[in-house]
C-alpha cells in the first residue's frame, strides 16, 4: 500500500468536505499496520439508471480507493428503493414495486463496472437485512432517533412548515441507509452533498451499535456543459459513459474553460499534484485554454472507451471543428424505396429520423427551416431532393454527420 499521506493526497482530491480528517486519517493508518483493506460504502436507489459524468463522481472516487488497495461495498437499494429517498423532494415519491426495483438494479449492476473493478467490488442488495428485521426490530431501530433530528432535514423541515404531506415511512428512509453502514461495518461512506444528512446518520448508528464510525466523504455537484446547471439528461447537459467517443470527445470540448480544473479532478483519475500543475498553465497568459481541454477530452474519453478510441476522437474533432472537413468514418444508411417521397424524391426527413440524427419528424423539419442542414457541405433548407446519381453525406448541424449510400 502507498503510505497515508500519499493515499490522503489522493483521496481527498476534488472532495468537498470530509468528516473527519482526523478519522480518515487513523483509519488509513490502522488499515496499513494490519495489513486490511478498509470497506468503503455507496448506496444506491435503483430508480431507472442512466449514468453520466456527473453520476460517475463518487464512482471515480471509489474506483481511485479500489486501485490503492481498498474494497468496494455497493448496496443496491432494492429495500430502501420501494420508499425511494426523500432528499431534496418537495413531495413523497411514488413507491416503486419489487419488479421495477429489480429491473433497474440489473441495469446499474451492468453500468458500475464499466467504472469500477469488479473483482474488488462486492454488490450488495439492502434487502438481504432489511426484509429480516420484525416489528419489534424496526420499534428498537426507530428509538435510535427523535422527531426533531430527524425534522432537521431541509426537505422535511421546508416540506413541514409548508403544511406538504409527509409519510411517516419516509423518516425510516435515512434509518434503513445508516443501518447498511453497521450491516457491513463500513470503514468509509461515499456520496453527494444532497446525502449529508443520510450518511451522518450512518456514523451516529454505527456508534449506537457499539461499532467505529466511518469516515464520511461527500463530493460536489459536477455542473454540466452549460456550465450553470447541475449535470442532468433532462436538461441536455450531460455527457453520458456509454456515449460514442467522438460524442464524449465533443461534448467535453463545449464545457466553459473556468470548469476544466474541476473536471480533471472530479471526472478523471490523474493524480492531484498533475491538476495542481495543470491549474498552474492555465494561469499562464500565454497557454491557450483548448490546448489544455483538448487534453482533459482525451483523458475522458481514454476512461470509458480506451486510448485508440480517444485518438480516433480527437482526430475526428480536429476534422470536424477545425479544418471543417468531413471524416472518413461515418454511419451509414442505404437509400430504399421506403426513404423517397411518393413523387420518388429522396426524403430527408425520414433519413434523418432513421439515421438517429434527430428523434422525430417535427424537430428534423425545424433543423431544416433554421439552415442547420448541409448536403456534401452546401446548405439546404428544403425537405426533400431530386436522386443523385452518387452517393452523399447530410450533416446536422457541425458534429453529426450520415453518408447516404445510393
Amino acid at each position: 500500500m502507498k503510505s497515508v499521506k500519499e493515499q490522503f493526497k489522493i483521496i481527498m482530491k476534488g472532495v468537498a468536505q470530509v468528516v473527519s480528517e482526523e478519522s480518515l486519517i487513523q483509519k488509513l493508518e490502522k488499515s496499513i499496520t494490519e495489513d486490511r483493506p478498509l470497506v468503503v460504502k455507496l448506496g444506491l436507489d435503483p430508480t431507472a439508471p442512466d449514468i453520466h459524468l456527473g453520476h460517475a463522481v463518487v464512482l471515480r472516487k471509489i474506483k481511485q480507493m479500489q486501485d490503492l488497495g481498498h474494497r468496494a461495498v455497493i448496496i443496491i437499494g432494492d429495500f430502501t428503493g420501494k420508499i425511494g429517498d426523500p432528499s431534496g423532494k418537495s413531495k413523497t415519491r411514488k413507491q416503486l414495486t419489487t419488479e421495477e426495483v429489480l429491473e433497474n438494479a440489473k441495469t446499474y449492476e451492468k453500468q458500475v463496472f464499466k467504472i469500477l473493478d469488479r473483482d474488488k467490488t462486492e454488490l450488495r442488495f439492502n434487502s438481504e437485512w432489511l426484509s429480516k428485521l420484525n416489528f419489534e426490530d424496526v420499534i428498537r431501530l426507530a428509538g435510535k432517533v427523535t422527531v426533531a433530528r430527524i425534522l432537521e432535514r431541509d426537505d422535511f423541515e421546508k416540506r413541514y412548515k409548508s403544511n406538504e404531506p409527509i409519510g411517516l415511512h419516509e423518516f425510516f428512509y435515512p434509518l434503513m441507509q445508516a443501518y447498511d453502514s453497521v450491516e457491513i461495518k463500513a470503514d468509509i461512506e461515499i456520496g453527494g452533498t444532497d446525502q449529508t444528512f443520510n450518511i451522518l446518520m450512518g456514523r451516529n448508528l454505527q456508534k449506537d451499535y457499539g461499532q467505529e464510525s466511518q469516515a464520511a466523504l461527500f463530493m460536489p455537484l459536477l455542473e454540466g456543459t452549460d456550465g450553470i446547471d447541475k449535470m442532468s439528461k433532462s436538461l441536455g447537459n450531460y455527457i453520458g459513459i456509454f456515449e460514442k467517443p467522438e460524442v464524449i470527445y465533443q461534448k467535453t470540448m463545449t464545457i466553459p474553460d473556468n470548469l476544466i480544473v474541476k473536471y480533471f479532478e472530479l471526472a478523471t483519475d490523474i493524480h492531484p499534484d498533475t491538476v495542481e500543475a495543470i491549474k498552474k498553465e492555465l494561469e499562464k497568459p500565454d497557454t491557450n485554454p483548448r490546448d489544455v481541454k483538448m487534453r482533459l477530452a482525451r483523458e475522458i474519453t481514454t476512461l470509458y472507451c480506451g486510448e485508440a478510441e480517444a485518438i480516433k476522437a480527437e482526430e475526428h474533432f480536429k476534422t470536424v471543428f477545425q479544418k471543417n472537413l468531413i471524416p472518413d468514418n461515418i454511419d451509414e444508411i442505404s437509400l430504399v424505396p421506403e426513404l423517397l417521397t411518393e413523387s420518388g424524391e429522396v426524403d430527408l426527413v425520414k433519413i434523418i429520423v432513421k439515421g438517429g440524427i434527430a428523434k422525430s419528424n417535427g424537430e428534423t423539419r425545424r433543423l431544416i427551416n433554421q439552415n442547420a442542414v448541409k448536403i456534401n457541405g452546401e446548405r439546404y433548407n428544403a425537405l426533400a431532393m431530386a436522386k443523385p446519381q452518387d452517393n452523399f453525406v447530410i450533416q446536422v448541424g457541425k458534429a453529426k454527420f450520415i453518408r447516404v449510400i445510393w
